[in-house]
């Protein structure tokens, strides 16, 4: 075995973590989730200094719902990258979602993140499941995917 790989870690230990990602359109992120105090951190800074600062709020969705109890016992860790900025928001909310679902089912218990899963399902169904719709892409004879250009018989 090697010498310099670390120990498996004992179970209810610090290293409960895990990883889930969010996506919309061509935006993805990814949401480590792990035990700590409450701080969630995007592209390592705090979670308030989102822009645009109307869709600030949709990012803040999941942790409203759920409440403090259940988001101070984890630490959220964010990254994104591609797609827009309402894409890249979207996806966020998604990350975190799913993030805290999977830490639930893992590390609490099979209840609660039932209860938790309910809960933002009755909200936006969205925050949970992945919105497949894509661009279509454009087609000669037109100047968009389904518009053609205008015929003319004389």
């Amino acid at each position: 075995m090697d010498e310099g790989a670390p120990a498996a870690p004992p179970a209810g230990s610090k290293y409960e973590k895990v990883q889930c990602f969010g996506r919309k359109k061509t935006a993805v992120a990814v949401a480590l989730v792990r035990t700590g105090s409450g701080q969630v951190r995007l592209n390592g800074c705090p979670l308030h200094t989102v822009k645009p600062d109307i869709l600030r709020v949709k990012v803040y969705e999941p942790l409203l719902l759920l409440g403090k109890d259940k988001c101070k016992k984890v630490d959220i860790r964010l990254r994104v990258k591609g797609g827009g900025f309402t894409g890249q928001i979207y996806a966020l909310r998604q990350a975190i979602a799913k993030g805290i679902i999977a830490y639930y089912q893992k590390y609490i218990d099979e209840a609660s993140k039932k209860e938790i899963k309910d809960v933002l399902m009755a909200y936006d169904r969205s925050l949970i499941v992945a919105d497949p719709r894509r661009c279509e892409p454009k087609k000669f004879g037109g100047r968009s995917a389904r518009a053609r250009f205008q015929k003319s018989y004389r």
